[in-house]
């Protein structure tokens, strides 16, 4: 019954025809029905059923065309205002996702005790029951033992259920280890925000109604968020007002964009305040917003300080002080030497900005750099300048949808549980060298870090992990130390529907349900200044043994824990889940899956909770279900002008109380100076310019005598949250990935510098970092600049598939990983992985 890598897809193969006998749908999701081989796809009989498409975090509400219960087509929601009824090529994508030939089909164990890269797991295929079974006896083993807080578990993509795996259960538990995967993605870009105007989230943008955009670091029709409503309204915003692209690469905005500034990599804060210098010393600000001077006179003249006196403000705090402490040197002439952009281009950007205020923005995106959070203070700075925060036409908070509380559980957790919950996180959060700011010293999370804490026992040992929906040991930057660390622990479980890296080091592998198409949940998210609360249900039945973690897994372990003396966590789901509609309680993990989908919908669908709602309404569950989505009322500009701003002093801060009061909380926390608290994290700022927006030089792993060459991290249009590279189509259109070439994976060079390397397109080069060496096949493009090399993220997996992988058998990867040599570094003020910004030095030549 051992199943070796060499016979994994044998295995599957088999497996697969065994399960769908008579019961499921068959694998080619574009295989005309039977009966009706005569017809195109869509002419045979069938439905639009709605869901959810989560190929990005915009959370696109969809539908999809089901026929003789095989999925078939995908579209946006046609009642969606966020996406207008349109999905970009993910949502397409997730056909060949629901029927890959790789996909988990039963539970499995390992039976291979050695764990490490290219060691055969040796898995065996088991029950549900064998395996809850399993996973309950590990739990007790911690509870009996009063040890679990070493209980951890690992969240990746989610629905609005994950409350009940990610915390409520954690807590039940006895742990504070629950672990998102966030940081590993984001979380940079919202420091910008939340030190301004006091707003802890992704922002939106009122496309239809600007005249100037600025897409800084992001490419918002490929890869950044809200990608149908981008590609759909930027065509319009290009003919009718201007779109400049700030980018070390040519993306595919800035392929479209009337101006490309292909800035050289982590330089990011350096023009932007040297923009914010040329719109003040040409008395461009919008002073509807800011104020101006009390005699009208403009006293913003490079080099010389100003009177803080002189200068009312309207909505904002500290201009002055910013100017004086940062912005008055900051000219566009220092710029152009850092930058790589000219004088004359920052002053006519600037300008042409300020021009259209309010009627403006500058979308940035993740800027996950070693010193990114002050990049994006300063890039949202010049929003604020311009008069773009919650305005028409500009930059503008997400609209919230309705939605209801789950249960609370507080009652059901018993006083091990809560001890438990009361040690540090494994992440180290909080801690003087990782303040992960959110709203409060250690409200972020270090996703990337947590290898560290595992391998180092630091603050304690992890003896038993469960993650879902994740691969951080493709995902996390230094990947190696990801597969010494799930190595280490004892019992790891992973709950996902293909196997992935992280999965050759798990002892129990279960099937997981796809979230757009096998399991019940709701999705809350905003594009086009509208929110949304959407669907997602079982489009099609669940193949083969697939469970939704967030639910039926939940429950599933719930009965095991309750029949081993623990029935805690089974008698709150119990108890306090009935059905909204006929207050039955759950008898089974699909009831339960269901009726924590109603409940937590409920504000969306029933009149009685939800009678003031002035957004979308539907009569009852079942008119929800099928319409799949409710919109908010559309964003109603300026609505925190007339309120104020959740910041420290009510306004938008240039000068930052907001962020003054939290560094100095986590510097009293550790006994320590501000001062110090960012030596330690690796900034070069001190006193009170730390609280203003400001330029900090790169931080950069490697010499540049040894490493000339600035690495940059792009991402594909074509990454379903990373779960795509064993899908066909994936590799069939990748060259709609600008630079990037068809059933190949590339390392992107300027021909200027191929040619002084004596490299040719096509020729296999090796790429090294301070940490290591890749191969990789060269692509001579000029949408790079000299002296950068680009290199898309998603290729290079050696346990994801008979696509994703060159060979599956013998681990060999398709194309190459540069986690893999990009070394661990952070943005420490907000915990976020650095990835990109060129701060990995590599050198390059040809093999």
């Amino acid at each position: 019954m051992h199943i070796r890598r060499r016979d994994f897809i044998k295995a599957s193969a088999a497996a697969g025809a065994l399960l769908t006998v008579g019961c499921s749908p068959k694998m080619n999701a574009l295989q005309p029905a039977a009966g009706n081989a005569a017809h195109e796809t869509g002419e045979a009989p069938g439905e639009w059923v709605a869901s959810t498409c989560q190929g990005c975090t915009t959370w696109c509400p969809i539908e999809i065309f089901v026929q003789n219960g095989r999925a078939v087509k995908v579209r946006g929601n046609q009642h969606s205002l966020a996406n207008n009824g349109y999905c970009c090529p993910r949502g397409h994508l997730l056909l060949q996702q629901i029927y890959d030939p790789d996909r988990i089909k039963v539970p499995m164990k390992r039976t291979n005790p050695k764990k490490a890269r290219g060691e055969d797991p040796r898995f065996v295929p088991i029950s549900w029951d064998e395996a809850m079974d399993t996973i309950a006896d590990k739990i007790m083993e911690l509870r009996n033992n009063q040890e679990t807080h070493k209980y951890l578990l690992m969240r990746g993509r989610y629905s609005d259920h994950n409350y009940l795996l990610y915390d409520y259960l954690t807590k039940l538990i006895g742990s504070p280890n629950n672990i998102s995967h966030s940081s590993i993605c984001a979380e940079v870009e919202k420091f910008g925000a939340y030190y301004t105007q006091g707003y802890w989230g992704y922002r939106d943008y009122d496309l239809d109604k600007m005249k100037y955009l600025i897409v800084w670091g992001c490419d918002p029709i490929s890869s950044n968020r809200q990608v149908p409503n981008a590609i759909r309204k930027l065509n319009n915003l290009l003919a009718n007002g201007k779109v400049i692209a700030i980018d070390p690469r040519m993306s595919n905005t800035a392929a479209k964009a009337h101006r490309w500034l292909p800035i050289k990599p982590s330089e990011d804060g350096a023009l932007a305040t040297a923009m914010a210098h040329v719109i003040l010393t040409g008395g461009n600000w919008h002073k509807e917003f800011v104020g101006d001077f009390k005699d009208g006179q403009n006293r913003f003249v490079s080099g010389r300080t100003v009177n803080e006196e002189d200068f009312r403000e309207n909505l904002t705090n500290g201009l002055v002080k910013w100017w004086n402490l940062e912005i008055k040197d900051r000219t566009p002439a220092w710029a152009a030497g850092i930058t790589g952009i000219d004088e004359m281009t920052i002053i006519e950007v600037a300008r042409g900005l300020a021009a259209a205020a309010p009627h403006c923005g500058v979308w940035y995106g993740p800027h996950m750099q070693p010193r990114g959070s002050y990049a994006v203070f300063a890039i949202h700075a010049l929003n604020g300048l311009v008069g773009a925060v919650d305005s028409e036409g500009g930059v503008i908070t997400y609209q919230s949808s309705p939605y209801s509380s789950l249960p609370k559980f507080d009652a059901y957790q018993d006083e091990l549980a809560k001890a438990g919950t009361k040690n540090k996180k494994i992440d180290h959060r909080g801690t003087l060298a990782f303040p992960a700011l959110n709203k409060k010293s250690g409200g972020g999370v270090v996703t990337n870090n947590v290898a560290n804490g595992i391998l180092a026992e630091d603050p304690y040992e992890i003896k038993m992990a469960v993650g879902y929906f994740n691969n951080f040991n493709f995902a996390g930057t230094e990947a190696k130390r990801w597969d010494q660390a799930l190595a280490k622990i004892p019992f790891f479980v992973h709950i996902v529907p293909m196997l992935a890296e992280m999965s050759q080091f798990a002892d129990i592998v279960l099937p997981s349900t796809l979230h757009h198409s096998e399991q019940w949940a709701i999705i809350r998210s905003a594009a086009n200044t509208y929110g949304h609360t959407s669907i997602q249900q079982p489009v099609v039945k669940p193949l083969f043994e697939a469970k939704a973690p967030e639910t039926e897994y939940v429950w599933l372990l719930a009965e095991k824990l309750k029949a081993k003396g623990f029935p805690n966590i089974y008698e709150y789901l119990h108890n306090e889940f009935a059905d909204p509609e006929t207050g039955k309680k759950p008898q089974n993990s699909v009831e339960f899956s269901l009726f924590a989908t109603k409940i937590r919908s409920r504000k969306a669908w029933d009149p009685k909770e939800n009678a003031d709602y002035k957004g979308d309404r539907v009569e009852g569950w079942e008119a929800f279900r099928q319409r799949g989505v409710i919109n908010s009322p559309a964003f109603k500009p300026r609505t925190l002008w007339e309120k104020g701003f959740p910041t420290e002093t009510k306004k938008f801060e240039f000068y930052s109380e907001t962020l003054k009061k939290v560094l100095i909380e986590h510097a009293e926390k550790h006994k320590v100076s501000v001062d110090e608290v960012l030596k330690v994290t690796n900034y070069e700022v001190s006193g009170e310019r730390a609280f203003v927006p400001h330029y900090e030089p790169p931080l950069r792993h490697g010499d540049r005598t040894t490493y000339p060459f600035d690495l940059i991290d792009m991402k594909s249009r074509f990454n379903r949250e990373g779960r795509s590279a064993n899908l066909p189509w994936y590799y069939t259109f990748k060259k709609c990935d600008p630079g990037d070439l068809v059933e190949d994976d590339v390392i992107q060079l300027n021909p200027a510098d191929a040619a002084r390397l004596g490299i040719q397109e096509g020729d296999r080069v090796q790429v090294s970092s301070v940490i290591g060496s890749l191969i990789v096949r060269a692509r001579l493009w000029e949408g790079v600049q000299p002296g950068t090399a680009a290199k898309c993220y998603g290729q290079g997996h050696w346990a994801y598939g008979r696509v994703a992988a060159r060979d599956f058998k013998k681990f060999e990867p398709r194309g190459a990983n540069f986690n893999e040599i990009m070394p661990e570094e952070y943005d420490r003020l907000t915990g976020a992985t650095a990835r990109n910004g060129g701060y990995t030095g590599v050198s390059i030549k040809k093999i």
